[in-house]
């Protein structure tokens, strides 16, 4: 068990272990959640779908037709094999 200091403005560090362990970067949400015995558990936030609204987008990019998928993934499966 690692102990932690409350700071006067209700904020802890998390120790770098539990960082590792929960593979947490900067910026990511976390959820606490207090059992009936009073303990505390904690652990990363679900990603929201909505945040990866957008994030393959790419000006310009024409998208390709569902053949042109189909092909690309018979020859890099190809390649793969």
């Amino acid at each position: 068990m690692t102990l932690t200091t409350l700071t006067a403005s209700g904020q802890i560090t998390l120790p770098s272990e539990i960082i590792e362990r929960l593979n947490l970067k900067p910026g990511d949400k976390i959820e606490l959640a207090i059992a009936p015995n009073g303990r505390v558990y904690i652990q990363p936030a679900p990603i929201d779908v909505r945040t990866l609204s957008g994030m393959l987008y790419q000006a310009g990019r024409e998208a390709i037709s569902l053949a042109e998928m189909d092909a690309a993934i018979i020859e890099s499966a190809g390649e793969s094999v």
